[in-house]
């Protein structure tokens, strides 16, 4: 069974890049989306990690933008809502990839997750460089996508739950 997360790793992208947009030109555009569509990989590859999993999302769906909007303060009034792609953006994988591109050390955890089983890479050539050891034109290209205080609210939505599919037997001390 082969199943296709190309829907929603695409819109959950393009969620973040224009939530959190590259300040510079053209350039700085492609790299900051480089960026973004490889901490939604990595997300979403996590959070599906079988073709079973993929395939149940393509029969449910992955439930859109709608609290994420909300969340970072987009109007629903100025046609936000009416953007059909924004019916694939997967909270879930929005949040996970926020985390991931704020902390450099979460990121590094969650690829070597991958590495270490994992349908969806089995076979392709996979290199999250530009999540893994930004240099200095993405890091200014993604100034807004990597600051932490802005991703704030949309990594703490499911955070635990990050936490929770990297070390399910992890213990939280209070």
């Amino acid at each position: 069974m082969q199943a296709d997360l190309s829907p929603v790793i695409a819109a959950t992208a393009q969620w973040l890049t224009r939530s959190f947009p590259s300040p510079g030109g053209a350039l700085a555009s492609a790299l900051c989306e480089a960026q973004a569509r490889q901490a939604v990989t990595v997300a979403a590859w996590l959070r599906y990690p079988t073709a079973m999993d993929a395939a149940l999302l393509e029969l449910a769906g992955p439930g859109g933008s709608a609290r994420l909007d909300w969340v970072t303060g987009a109007d629903a009034d100025d046609g936000v809502a009416a953007d059909a792609w924004r019916t694939w953006v997967d909270e879930v994988v929005a949040s996970w990839a926020a985390c991931l591109l704020t902390d450099p050390e979460l990121a590094s955890r969650a690829v070597a997750a991958l590495a270490r089983g994992g349908e969806h890479a089995d076979g392709l050539p996979t290199e999250f460089r530009r999540l893994l050891d930004p240099d200095e034109a993405d890091r200014g290209a993604a100034a807004l996508l990597r600051h932490p205080d802005l991703l704030a609210p949309v990594a703490g939505l499911h955070h635990c739950g990050l936490l929770d599919r990297l070390d399910p037997d992890h213990t939280l001390i209070a």
